[in-house]
């Protein structure tokens, strides 16, 4: 988990997705509709793709991807960060992170 958990608090927001993933590809949209850069890490285009898939589903993530961090924070999945967002909590967040600016 220490690859995965230190990867997450390196950026602002940090994105473990898989390329072929409609659910990764609709979370990095939304991320990115708000200004947002976040770092990628296309678990099945890296070289340790496999462990850290492995280590995010030991963090209880199921499915495995996509999982977001902000902020040095394991938000979670696609529900974690569509509720914050419904609930317009996410640019705020965001905001904190200093993964935005207004």
């Amino acid at each position: 988990m220490a690859t995965v958990t230190k990867l997450g608090e390196e950026y602002p927001v940090v994105i473990f997705s898989k390329s072929s993933c409609c659910m990764s590809h609709s979370i990095k949209t939304l991320i990115y509709s708000f200004g947002a850069n976040p770092m990628v890490y296309e678990l099945d285009e890296v070289i340790n793709g496999q462990q850290m898939e492995k280590e995010l589903k030991a963090l209880g993530r199921k499915p495995s991807v996509p999982v977001v961090f902000i902020g040095k924070e394991l938000i979670g999945g696609p529900n974690e960060i569509m509720s914050l967002h419904v609930k317009g909590k996410l640019v705020p967040m965001l905001l904190k992170a200093k993964a935005i600016w207004i």
